[in-house]
């Protein structure tokens, strides 16, 4: 018995290495971007001083931060509900095993897998005005001169084209976590609800979204994290422009351009705050353990 109440260190050794470097990664920085973002920290306006809420209250009045927010809000909105549609039905597909299917899972992966910056660099060739695919088919189906800017000009344009190639980057993840939920459910349910007199479209209410909702709401949450945090795509495609720009677009440029890190500090975690609010919210509303 005392042998069984002596404490083994053996464990809390293993795991140690992996603790401190997350504490040094994630931890460590968190609590120095909290402290910072209520000092005034501006190289062009030293030394460093403690102002409280005044970052917060600038980044309040400052209208560039401001559409970038907007412009954010509709990256989320669009982005997490395209993302999660697509990836129920792709996962619903490839449910069930089918010759090809993984090399066809092999490709889902592929527009994930590559970096937000090369696809960026990918849709720009696509988005040209002058030689792009999209304005080429325009031309070719004779529904326009063919050589309309498509990004810059006109902002819902802008943001919804930059919305498009991102939730052309988070999908292949939403489906294979969702697929992932799916391979859980034991296919007897589905030959019960048939014997039931259940059809496709009643089986995949009752059976299929009931039992997939962890997986679902995984795949909303990293949808939620990648379009509140987007940066890649509509720096790659639209520069510096308000028609496109995110608010993780203003954090860099607040930070490093203007030299205001006080305030870029404050934006992040602003930012990291709704981040954990909303992914809260989704986890809450939509997941729900169910018990086979």
């Amino acid at each position: 018995m005392q042998r069984r109440r002596r404490l083994d260190p053996l464990p809390y050794l293993l795991v140690a290495p992996v603790a401190i470097f997350i504490v040094g990664l994630a931890l460590v920085p968190a609590v120095f971007t909290i402290v910072q973002s209520f000092y005034t920290v501006d190289e062009l306006d030293p030394p460093t001083r403690l102002s409280g809420f005044h970052n917060f209250i600038q980044l309040w009045h400052n209208s560039s931060v401001l559409t970038s927010a907007a412009n954010t809000g509709f990256y989320v909105l669009v982005g997490v509900a395209l993302s999660t549609v697509l990836g129920i039905g792709m996962a619903v597909t490839l449910q069930r095993s089918f010759r090809g299917r993984s090399v066809v899972i092999a490709i889902l992966i592929l527009p994930w897998a590559l970096p937000g910056v090369v696809e960026g660099i990918l849709w720009t060739g696509i988005f040209d005005p002058n030689v792009g695919l999209l304005n080429n088919l325009v031309a070719t189906l004779h529904l326009g001169s063919g050589n309309a800017v498509l990004l810059g000009h006109n902002r819902l344009l802008t943001i919804t084209l930059i919305e498009l190639v991102q939730v052309w980057q988070i999908t292949p993840l939403s489906a294979l976590l969702i697929l992932a939920a799916l391979q859980l459910i034991p296919g007897e349910l589905y030959e019960a609800a048939e014997i039931d007199g259940a059809g496709p479209w009643r089986s995949f209410a009752s059976v299929t979204l009931p039992l997939a909702r962890a997986g679902i709401a995984v795949a909303v949450v990293q949808a939620v994290i990648a379009t509140l945090n987007v940066f890649d795509q509509p720096y790659v495609l639209n520069g510096a422009a308000l028609t496109g720009s995110s608010v993780t677009e203003q954090t860099y440029f607040i930070s490093f351009q203007n030299l205001n890190f006080g305030q870029g500090y404050a934006l992040s975690l602003l930012i990291t705050v709704v981040t954990l609010v909303i992914s809260l919210g989704v986890v809450r509303f939509i997941y729900k353990k169910v018990e086979l």
